[in-house]
């Protein structure tokens, strides 16, 4: 079965990677949420996009308290997404000025599910290291690895790295790639489709999970609502 996958939350009923936007994920029908961690100055995780809030300062520059009141701690994140899965990305770029080589957010993020006991996490990242990184702090916690390609490449990588899961682009996403990650181990959740007649093909193409800015149009879409 197909999981829905609150992109950001629901943040098309609520500003993305807020508390309002992880609440309304669950009554849009989602099955997870997917939100992004960074560090702030101070050492708080937060749960942001961007390297940079809205009035351009840099978040880890900034102590969390001075952040914009929109801004969840990471803590505060989860409390917000109960019931649901969570995809936790660790934001890590090399070209973003939060780059740290030696992932203090990975290193933060599974010290704050440790703290929590027992949950139904996935983290997940674009840099390799950081979900390696992960791996090696806590084997038990499953990782994912995001990429903007989908082939025998990219399969082969996640799988040899002792990953549970690729997340590609869904516009690369084919019912033979799903079946080769299927055959290698791997789950494939695809992101970010937005379109109700796509994630119905996806869905019959076998892919685990569908990351979506509108989980209540894919929810329709996969229970078998009419699509106009």
């Amino acid at each position: 079965m197909t999981e829905v996958i609150a992109h950001r939350g629901a943040s098309r009923l609520a500003q993305e990677n807020t508390v309002a936007a992880f609440e309304m994920a669950a009554i849009a029908g989602a099955d997870g949420v997917e939100l992004d961690v960074r560090r702030t100055a101070d050492g708080v995780l937060v749960v942001h996009h961007d390297a940079r809030v809205t009035d351009g300062r840099v978040i880890v520059d900034t102590p969390w308290r001075e952040l914009p009141p929109y801004v969840p701690t990471f803590g505060d994140a989860l409390d917000a997404c109960a019931g649901l899965w969570v995809n936790i990305e660790i934001k890590n770029d090399e070209n973003d000025p939060d780059f740290d080589p030696l992932d203090r957010a990975a290193v933060d993020v599974l010290a704050t599910l440790a703290e929590r006991g027992p949950g139904r996490w996935l983290i997940s990242s674009f840099r390799m290291a950081t979900i390696d990184r992960c791996r090696s702090l806590d084997p038990m916690v499953p990782t994912a690895w995001l990429t903007m390609e989908f082939g025998a490449d990219a399969i082969g990588r996640a799988a040899s790295h002792g990953h549970t899961a690729v997340h590609p682009w869904e516009v690369t996403v084919t019912a033979a790639e799903i079946e080769r990650s299927h055959e290698a181990g791997l789950l494939v959740n695809a992101w970010t489709c937005n379109d109700p007649v796509r994630a119905a093909a996806l869905a019959m193409a076998g892919v685990d999970g569908i990351v979506t800015d509108v989980p209540d149009v894919v929810r329709a879409a996969l229970d078998g609502a009419p699509l106009n």
